[in-house]
This record gives structure tokens, C-alpha cells and sequence, in this order.
């Protein structure tokens, strides 16, 4: 099923284009940042594999990172939280985003106003060969960076579950091999509750951890040269990041127990 509104990125961006895009993104990063870091109280495990791999993987490497969803404001304040300022007003450096179109694209100005943040339309239940997807694997193709909750929902029970394909596609079909960093976090429905009056609290504890790089040249390699179909290869890449995805939210949770655990004791003291 097609998009209901105009597709709403140009085919070529004007200087002016780039600038308000600049802007929306510095200032919305830069907002999150404030927020996490003095509106909350943070704890991150291997921060540094997540920056470094923002700021300092090959030049020609895509990269792809994959966390669970647990509150509408996972992206931005996820970020907030990890990156350095000089990302946010980098719009080349920051991150693409994949978002529902019948929850974040419903009115024209929401339409700009994410588009210009750099988050595509994808219309769930229309699987991974749409539009936007499309244009998806020619960003991560340019050696961009593309951020994906590939649970495709805000994830209320916290339970596993299965992920969608898309991030198999786009590691599957890329010309060069993403970078893949997992990460898991918890807290974040907490900042922001899932209903109403959807207020953002301060003072709540977040924790995230973020796993080891993924690399999938040699098995995307190994498959394709066994003449696998390209479902069979972005299954086998999407059944990896579950399961390392996974792994993550035991750590996590442990991390996150130890960060309520202090803090507890910090105020009983």
C-alpha cells in the first residue's frame, strides 16, 4: 500500500534544505542531550563502542545499530544520552531512523518535521520491499548510518519478540557489509509512559548497554556464493541480531537492577 501523502524528501536537497535540516536536528539532539544528562539519571555500559563506531569506522562503511523499543522517545533521547554534541550538527554523520507513517507521519507539519530530521516513512505490514525501504538501502549504500527498532513497534510487555526482516535486507543487499552495533536499554518508558497524559518525568533512572560490533561479510559472502536466496540470507543475519539483541537485555537488566539498587541505598543514606 502506498504512502497517503507526498513522498517527502527531494531528490535533490538545496543548500537551504540542508540548513533547516541542520538545524532541526541540532537543536532536537541537542535538547535530548540536555535532558538525559540533567533530567535523569544515567548509566551506560560500552558507551564508547557505540560512539566509536559513529565517529570512527571506515569512511565507507555503513553502519546499522538495532535497539529495543520501549517508549515513543527512544530516538532522540536514546542518542541524547550517547553521542557527543558535534554529532547532531553534523547532518551527514547523524543517523537515518525508520518510522510508522500512521503514527509519526499522520499531519503535514509532522510530516516535515521528521522528514527534516531524517526519519523515513515505512508503512508496516507492507514487508521489506516498499518505497522506503528502498530508499533506505540507497542511504546506507551513500555509507550512512541507519537506526532501527526492528521489534517494528513500541514494545509494551517488554517480552521477546520476533524481529522484522528489514534489517536483514538492508545488511543483506548493501554493497559494502554494515557495521551492525546492538544495544538494549531499559528505563525509557519511565520518561516518557505510554499513556496518557504523556508528560516526560524527571529524576527516572535509564540504563543502556550496548553490545559487541556484528559483522556479517564472511556469512552474507559464504551464503551468497551457496546461491542462498536473498530471504534465506536476511533471515539467517535477522535470527543473529535476535539473538544477540537478547543476550543484551539480560545484561541490561542486571546493569539496571545495580543502577535502581544504588540509587536506592544513595537515598536511604
Amino acid at each position: 500500500m502506498p504512502l497517503s501523502f507526498d513522498w517527502p524528501f527531494p531528490e535533490r536537497p538545496s543548500i537551504f534544505y540542508k540548513a533547516i535540516s541542520t538545524l532541526t536536528i541540532g537543536l532536537v539532539g541537542s535538547f535530548s542531550k540536555f535532558w538525559m544528562k540533567c533530567a535523569t539519571s544515567l548509566r551506560i555500559e560500552n558507551g564508547e563502542i557505540l560512539r566509536n563506531a559513529v565517529l570512527n569506522r571506515d569512511p565507507d562503511r555503513p553502519l546499522i545499530t538495532v535497539a529495543n523499543h520501549h517508549s515513543c522517545m527512544d530516538d532522540p533521547l536514546l542518542f541524547g544520552a550517547t553521542m557527543p554534541l558535534r554529532v547532531f550538527w553534523n547532518r551527514r554523520r547523524m543517523r537515518w531512523s525508520l518510522g510508522a507513517d500512521d503514527i509519526v507521519f499522520t499531519m503535514r507539519k509532522h510530516q516535515m518535521f521528521f522528514s527534516l530530521g531524517k526519519t523515513i516513512p515505512v508503512t508496516r505490514g507492507d514487508g521489506v520491499y516498499q518505497r522506503p525501504m528502498d530508499f533506505a538501502l540507497e542511504q546506507v549504500n551513500q555509507g550512512g548510518w541507519m537506526h532501527i527498532f526492528p521489534e517494528g513497534k513500541v514494545n509494551l510487555t517488554k517480552e521477546p519478540i520476533r524481529l522484522k526482516w528489514g534489517v536483514g535486507r538492508l545488511i543483506a543487499e548493501a554493497d559494502i557489509c554494515p557495521l551492525v552495533v546492538p544495544f538494549y536499554h531499559l528505563g525509557m518508558d519511565s520518561v516518557l509512559p505510554n499513556q496518557e497524559p504523556y508528560i516526560p518525568h524527571i529524576g527516572e533512572k535509564v540504563s543502556i548497554y550496548v553490545g559487541k560490533p556484528l559483522i556479517f561479510d564472511g556469512l552474507v559472502q559464504k551464503m551468497k556464493k551457496e546461491n542462498r536466496s536473498l530471504e534465506e540470507i536476511r533471515k539467517a543475519v535477522t535470527d543473529i541480531i535476535q539473538d544477540e539483541l537478547y543476550k543484551l537485555k539480560i545484561k541490561c537488566e542486571e546493569l539496571h537492577r545495580q543502577h535502581l539498587a544504588n540509587d536506592s541505598s544513595s537515598s536511604r543514606a
